[in-house]
């Protein structure tokens, strides 16, 4: 059911005094099964007629977004807009933080400083008769896993593309991400006032670098410094937005020098969606006039099944286009019970099993989020089906542990307010409510999983030891808060150098993390030479036969076992297979998972860098065991050293990440940035130029790009700029994997 704020409602003084913003405009009347909806315009209150209380014409109401991006394209701008339009906020503050507040999103003062999104923010708003709760995402790739997770539970997105530079490479990751998940978006094309804007430009980079079915349903009044507004493809009238911050919408006569304009892409529009509709392409093959609603209803209908892309644009900053926006997201974007979840059954094997949007229906819920604040552990959590309520006893599908709900609240960037109750199609978050991020709780009726997301691997590790003795203690909690939040950010020690080594998706990962123990913690940290996350892996098939003996005078150990080693694409989803081909109880069923786990342990560091092993596929084909001396333990010991020996004769090699680079710069300086990618032993895979700018993307080893940004700065009068992310792994070459294995050699003879 749709929740309304516990801060707003006693019915029988909404008819006494008028309410100014930020008070919901949409309440529900329990009473009289109706809502009760309050305009913008005066906050006079009206009852919509015809709308029963039923749950599903409430659900109906509700849409879950997140709004994601490249970097620096207008996403935390758009949002500021959309909470001021929507009256959650009274004043637009700068995304800089120039005026002293910053904009509400972007909550921390990190955030504030550099003018990036580093945590992803939830927050809820109503819009005319919808509720729409919203995430705000980082657009830097070391904080993917922001949004990776909001995308996770989420039905619906809003990708944010700049109207100069277009798609972007974190745009054409974002658009990865989202088609991992089935979600459904619409595009908006922002900063339309800059000089070099262009939407029909931007939407055939839609079309061509991300293959999605882009569907222009505006088109722009004037670009750069004479942007005005948009035309609306559908109603075929033209949109101003007025008064000081854009907050008025105005409806005009399409100008005559755009009517021409506005028939050619009215026609491409109906034409695209003509694909997905009978009656509609009928329409426009008799060339007969076709109604807003049916036009509304079929770019729905084709928006939900992913086969078209809706673009919107605007100017976030200029305050044009947003609300118009907003309108999409209701009429577009789906509703909780039109996206289909499931869960896995454990106690039914893992079954799948369809979730639904029911709030009668045995509760089920994802933790996609964990923040450590000012009130213990925040807990983020997307409600599927049933109904929690505060107090009620929930548990934990992998831990099996009953946990009470002591609070539970609605989030507004940093600010929450209080809840008692929240139902299925909600985003909410608990306290008290001690787990893991992307673990699911239920009620203790039921044991279902949801499936968790997607968490890449570290590329960029260092070594921290805090400044003073007496930070220790800080530094301990900084790291173990730090590890809980972020499924990316990964803490281990170095036997060998004694070392505390932490790891993560980049640089700014780390050195954002390390600033957080000095202004959180007050721990001043030591940091060592960043780390590539270097891999091994065998470069040939090779056989193993091994046998394991060790007598002690009671009982021994024996184990022998036989099969092969060979590589598999080290990129793969699995980096690791086990295959046991074993027949004839050659070795009995309880000992061969031993043998896997014996392999698993061996390849967590190599021998031949230090690294661990990934891209292998072990075959256990042939063995022995004795009735009296073989355990699990004699069978893992065997396979670790039956893996040892075998390893270093298939030709190791050392494996580096290899990122994807993205220069952009002014023409001039074109071909400096090209001689320094070079020079790194960067692979330049293509350039292209738009107004006097290039953007030049290349493939580089992660090992050659520390303080790239330094140099780039210099080498273009400090006019470019780059976005590098993960793409693979590749062999290193000879000469470097020689000097890797010389340092690893010498690294075990020092601390021997």
């Amino acid at each position: 059911m749709l929740r309304v704020r516990q801060v707003c409602v006693n019915l029988a003084k909404t008819r006494q005094k008028p309410y100014k913003r930020p008070f919901p405009k949409l309440i529900i009347d329990t009473a009289m099964g109706q809502y009760i909806y309050f305009t913008q315009a005066n906050n006079t209150a009206g009852r919509l007629k015809g709308e029963a209380m039923g749950q599903k014409r409430l659900i109906e109401k509700i849409r879950n977004i997140g709004i994601s991006a490249h970097i620096d394209s207008g996403k935390t701008t758009l949002t500021e807009r959309i909470l001021f339009y929507t009256g959650r906020i009274h004043a637009i503050h700068d995304v800089k933080g120039k005026d002293g507040v910053g904009a509400k999103m972007d909550s921390m003062e990190l955030e504030r400083e550099r003018g990036i999104t580093i945590k992803s923010a939830a927050t809820s708003v109503q819009w005319k008769d919808g509720a729409i709760n919203i995430i705000d995402t980082p657009g830097h790739v070391d904080f993917t896993i922001e949004v990776e997770r909001a995308l996770r539970v989420l039905d619906g997105a809003i990708l944010v593309l700049c109207g100069v530079a277009g798609v972007q490479s974190q745009s054409i990751t974002v658009d990865r991400q989202m088609r991992r998940y089935k979600v459904p978006r619409i595009a908006f094309i922002n900063k339309l006032d800059r000089a070099g804007a262009n939407p029909f430009r931007v939407t055939e980079m839609l079309r061509e670098k991300l293959s999605l079915n882009a569907v222009l349903m505006q088109i722009p009044i004037g670009l750069e410094d004479k942007h005005e507004g948009v035309v609306d493809l559908i109603r075929g009238k033209a949109v101003h937005f007025k008064g000081e911050q854009g907050e008025t919408m105005e409806y005009a006569e399409i100008p005559d020098d755009l009517k021409e304009d506005y028939k050619k892409y009215r026609n491409e529009m109906i034409e695209k969606l003509a694909d997905f509709d009978d009656e509609l392409a009928e329409k426009f093959l008799n060339e007969e006039e076709v109604s807003e609603d049916l036009i509304h209803k079929v770019c729905r209908k084709a928006c939900l099944s992913l086969d078209i892309t809706p673009v919107f644009m605007g100017s976030a900053f200029k305050n044009k286009g947003v609300q118009a926006c907003l309108d999409a997201v209701l009429a577009y974007l789906p509703a909780p019970d039109e996206i289909q979840n499931s869960a896995l059954d454990m106690d039914q094997e893992e079954k799948e099993i369809p979730v639904a949007v029911d709030p009668d229906k045995p509760f089920v819920g994802l933790a996609f989020k964990l923040e450590d604040g000012r009130f213990g552990q925040l807990t983020y959590m997307r409600i599927y089906q049933g109904t929690v309520k505060k107090g009620d006893f929930i548990t934990n599908s992998r831990t099996q542990k009953k946990v009470k709900v002591p609070r539970l609240v609605y989030m507004h960037a940093d600010d929450m307010e209080d809840i008692e109750s929240a139902s299925a199609g909600d985003i909410v978050a608990f306290f008290g409510i001690d787990c893991a991020s992307g673990d699911t709780f239920c009620d203790g009726t039921i044991r279902y999983t949801m499936t968790s997301m997607f968490v890449p691997e570290p590329v960029m590790s260092l070594a921290v030891s805090p400044k003073e003795r007496s930070g220790s203690a800080n530094f301990t909690k900084a790291l173990q808060k730090f590890r809980k939040e972020d499924p990316t950010f990964f803490v281990h020690r170095d036997e060998e150098s004694a070392q505390t080594i932490i790891s993560g998706m980049g640089e700014l990962h780390l050195n954002i993390y390390i600033e957080r123990m000095k202004r959180e913690f007050s721990c001043d940290v030591v940091t060592g030479q960043p780390q590539v996350a270097y891999r091994e892996t065998i470069s040939k098939p090779i056989d193993f036969d091994y046998t394991h003996k060790k007598q002690t005078g009671g009982a021994g150990q024996f184990a022998k076992v036989v099969g092969t080693l060979e590589p598999i694409d080290q990129n793969a989803a699995k980096n690791y297979e086990f295959a046991s081909k074993i027949t004839g109880g050659r070795i009995p069923k309880e000992y061969i998972p031993a043998v896997d786990k014996g392999f698993v342990e061996q390849m967590k560091k190599g021998p031949l860098i230090g690294f661990p092993i990934v891209g292998i596929k072990a075959s256990l084909i042939d063995g022995a065991y004795h009735d009296v001396d073989s355990s699990e333990l004699a069978f893992k010991i065997c396979a670790m050293a039956a893996f040892r020996e075998a390893y270093l004769k298939a030709k190791p090699t050392a494996l580096e990440p290899i990122m994807k680079l993205e220069v952009s710069c002014p023409e001039e300086f074109q071909g400096n940035v090209i001689g320094n990618i070079n020079q790194r032993r960067g692979v330049i895979k293509g350039t292209h130029s738009t107004d006097q700018f290039t953007t030049i993307e290349a493939e580089t080893p992660l090992s050659e790009m520390f303080n790239y940004s330094t140099e780039l700065r210099s080498s273009t009068q400090g006019k470019g700029e780059f976005t590098m992310e993960f793409s693979h792994y590749s062999k290193v070459p000879p000469v470097i994997q020689e000097q890797l294995a010389k340092a690893y050699t010498e690294k075990k003879e020092g601390s021997s």
